[in-house]
C-alpha cells in the first residue's frame, strides 16, 4: 500500500511529527508551502481569520500527486480550532474516492474540527477514514 503524508507546518512542530510518522510508515512525505509565506503578525491575525472561515491560502504545486497513493494522511497545525488555511487549499485538491486520516497538531493535543474537516473532505467525495489531535 504506497501511502503520502501531506502537510503543512508554520513553526515546525508538525514538520517534526510529520516526519517522524513517513519513517515509521515507510511513507513519502510532501510539504505544503506556501506561495509567498506571511510573517508571524499576518500569520496569526489573517491566517486565523481565514482558518475559522475554512478559507484557504495559495500554496505551490504540490511535490507529489495524490491521485498515486493508496492511503492519504494529511497533517496541519491547529489554528484557533480549525486547520491552518494552506491545508484547506490541500483539502480543495483531494482527488474523489480516497479515505482520508487527519492529524491535528496542537499545545493542547485538542481541536474542535473534526465536523468541519469531515464536511470539506466528503465535498470532495471522499471520506474521512480517521481522524486523530496530536499534542506537539
Amino acid at each position: 500500500m504506497k501511502t503520502l503524508i501531506l502537510f503543512y507546518s508554520y513553526s515546525g512542530k508538525t514538520r517534526v511529527i510529520a516526519q517522524k510518522l513517513a519513517e515509521s510508515e515507510s511513507a513519502d512525505l510532501a510539504e505544503l508551502k506556501d506561495v509567498k509565506r506571511p510573517g508571524k503578525l499576518k500569520a496569526y491575525i489573517a491566517g486565523i481569520a481565514a482558518a475559522i472561515r475554512g478559507k484557504p491560502w495559495p500554496i505551490q504545486p504540490l511535490d507529489a500527486d495524490m491521485s498515486e497513493y493508496d492511503r492519504l494522511i494529511l497533517l496541519s497545525p491547529v489554528w484557533a480550532d480549525n486547520p491552518a488555511p494552506p491545508m484547506n487549499a490541500a483539502l480543495d485538491l483531494l482527488p474523489p474516492g480516497k479515505t482520508i486520516e487527519v492529524k491535528m497538531v496542537s499545545k493542547s493535543g485538542k481541536s474542535d474540527c473534526s465536523a468541519r474537516i469531515e464536511a470539506m473532505i466528503k465535498a470532495k467525495e471522499c471520506v474521512l477514514g480517521s481522524f486523530e489531535d496530536i499534542k506537539a
